[in-house]
């Protein structure tokens, strides 16, 4: 790995494969927009773009994360210790 950003990806394509990443894989590219941001070195069209495509990463982890947490809040602990999955209320 360079280090440097990857070309920015064609208009409306993104959200799309926005949505198709793993929680993992999102984060790991919001983590480079980030850091190529701070860097201060792209050109300032570049530079929205990968601010609005970091948008909807963290987006995206966002919905990611609720829906873990949802799934995580639907196991309960039985009384024979075991674990089960909470009924639809």
């Amino acid at each position: 790995m360079t280090g440097r950003n990857p070309p920015p990806a064609a208009p409306g394509a993104d959200v799309a494969d926005v949505a198709t990443l793993s929680f993992e894989d999102a984060l790991a590219e919001l983590d480079r927009i980030v850091r190529g941001l701070e860097g201060g070195q792209q050109k300032l069209e570049d530079a929205i773009g990968a601010y609005e495509r970091g948008a909807k990463l963290k987006a995206h982890c966002e919905a990611k994360l609720a829906e873990a947490e949802q799934r995580v809040q639907a196991i309960v602990a039985g009384t024979d210790g075991g674990l089960s999955l909470r009924s639809a209320e």
